[in-house]
């Protein structure tokens, strides 16, 4: 259910902005959206597990949280953001 080392840093490698970036929105977005992804696909098969549900919904509005905040810096990078995410459509 938590990501391995190895798909983290895969994760970090694809959306950091420059080498050793791991705190830029871009890549906790990324980490956020790749959690929330793992979590639906675990709730199609535990359907009663409503603790876990509460945990994505901190998530899902943390990843918000923090998509505005790069949407009122540079809206650039945010709408290049959720693009390369697939986070709109």
């Amino acid at each position: 259910m938590a990501l391995t080392a190895a798909d983290k840093a895969a994760v970090v490698k694809q959306h950091q902005r420059k080498e050793g970036d791991t705190g830029s929105p871009e890549v906790q977005v990324a980490l956020m959206t790749t959690r929330i992804q793992d979590l639906s696909n675990h709730f199609k098969t535990h359907i009663h597990d409503h603790h876990s549900r509460q945990g994505l919904l901190r998530l899902v509005n943390h990843r918000r949280k923090l998509l505005n905040y790069l949407k009122n810096i540079d809206i650039k990078r945010y709408r290049a953001l959720i693009s390369k995410l697939g986070l709109r459509k």
